[in-house]
């Protein structure tokens, strides 16, 4: 179908050229969160692995398009590259045309200006593509250069991205230097069947349609994302053959593709578990609307309440001293209430105890934290995830501590505190 009777001025779904929108969902949020926790930290490396048509490449260049003009950028392709092809590629992005004759003037030149810029406090942001296929040497260098410091901050910031799991390389002897320094060890995951809808009436939206649920009504978007598997570009091509393929409006489910869906990266690595791939859960707190306050859950447990003593503060006379204790163990999450005066409510539900899946919206008197995990998806009982008794216990023998060097307590008497696991 030509673009003009669907109603579009542009072709909605581009496959080699930039797309009309940028579409965020889900995993492309905590990607782009995972870049920005990055380039704020002090050792500053990222690994950003996801297969092709995963939205890598859109993701990346929506994250560097939010860095000063100022900060220095290299975007290499790894493919391939030797220590002397990758010094070469990265002076050439700095801005240098000059023909070095030796290895170590080319080294020397690269660390000298890497120096100089993180000495101006912008450490240049070096994206390596297909970081997999570097060469041992390139590699190394990467290391080295990862370990160089300026005031206690890396001198560069490092974004290796990849189609398969970089579990391996890192954990080479070549890639020693990286390893200890990783901040984020990021997987894409595919959108939810309501982004995929949001995804494809957004981009005919920009497109020029005013009624984008008639051109691809919401059973084909459906069927459009179970062909997709949720990945992005799989989308975007799927959509697009559909779109030519139809002789009238609304597109049909017959016209869409169905093509090989590629396995996320989280499943590349010898030696990998599920649950080294997850990424930290992610506490919103949120007072009439207002984020207040952004905080990653990336420790055994939280303490939440009114004293500064707890891991995240409440400031709030309806908020208990010591209001609820949330604990991880494994890929789950289990919200304690500790006798709270005014109530834990999970969906406005008053619990005692809980498992948490994503998405559940805890209140503590006039505050909400919003729970943010992508991978919590199941309210499983807790004796189907082996949630130990051992875990709780010892996180309440910690609770005890900390009590006690506060000098307050919160449990009066253990019996009578203690959250029960059936509750």
């Amino acid at each position: 179908m030509e673009l003009e009777a669907a109603g579009l001025r542009e072709q909605p779904f581009p496959a080699n050229s930039c797309p009309l929108a940028v579409v965020p969902y889900s995993s492309f949020n905590d990607g782009l969160a995972a870049l920005e926790r990055t380039c704020g930290s002090h050792t500053g490396i990222a690994l950003i692995q996801g297969p092709a048509l995963s939205g890598k490449s859109t993701m990346l260049g929506r994250f560097l398009q939010t860095l000063p003009d100022e900060r220095d950028i290299a975007v290499v392709d790894g493919a391939g590259k030797d220590k002397t092809r990758l010094l070469q590629a990265l002076l050439a992005c700095f801005g240098f045309d000059h023909d070095f004759e030796t290895l170590t003037e080319l080294e020397a030149m690269t660390r000298v200006y890497v120096m100089q810029q993180a000495s101006s406090d912008q450490p240049p942001v070096v994206v390596v593509k297909n970081a997999h296929a570097l060469g041992k040497g390139a590699l190394r260098t990467l290391s080295e250069f990862a370990e160089l410091r300026v005031r206690q901050t890396s001198a560069i910031k490092l974004v290796l991205v990849s189609n398969r799991s970089l579990k391996t390389l890192i954990e080479s002897p070549h890639g020693e230097g990286i390893a200890q320094r990783v901040v984020a060890n990021f997987h894409l995951h595919p959108m939810t069947s309501g982004e995929a809808l949001y995804y494809l009436h957004t981009k005919l939206r920009a497109a020029g349609s005013d009624t984008p649920e008639y051109i691809i009504p919401i059973s084909v978007c459906n069927a459009l994302w179970q062909a997709s598997g949720g990945w992005p570009g799989i989308l975007d091509r799927i959509a697009l053959l559909a779109l030519a393929k139809a002789d009238t409006l609304p597109v049909s489910s017959s016209a869409v593709e169905r093509p090989t869906i590629p396995e996320g990266t989280w499943h590349g690595a010898a030696g990998h578990h599920e649950s080294d791939r997850l990424e930290p859960p992610v506490l919103y707190l949120t007072q009439n609307g207002k984020t207040l306050n952004r905080f990653v859950f990336d420790k055994p447990r939280l303490l939440i309440g009114r004293s500064d003593h707890n891991d995240l503060a409440i400031d709030s006379r309806f908020v208990s001293r010591h209001h609820m204790l949330l604990v991880r163990h494994g890929d789950s999450t289990f919200l304690m209430d500790l006798n709270s005066t005014n109530g834990t409510y999970v969906n406005s539900r008053r619990v005692s105890n809980q498992l948490l899946v994503n998405d559940d919206v805890i209140t503590v008197g006039h505050h909400r934290i919003k729970f943010h995990d992508p991978h919590a998806k199941r309210r499983a009982g807790i004796e189907a995830i082996e949630f130990a008794d051992t875990v709780i216990m010892k996180s309440l023998e910690d609770m005890h501590s900390l009590l006690e060097r506060e000098n307050t307590s919160v449990f009066p008497v253990q019996s009578e505190n203690l959250p029960t696991l059936g509750g």
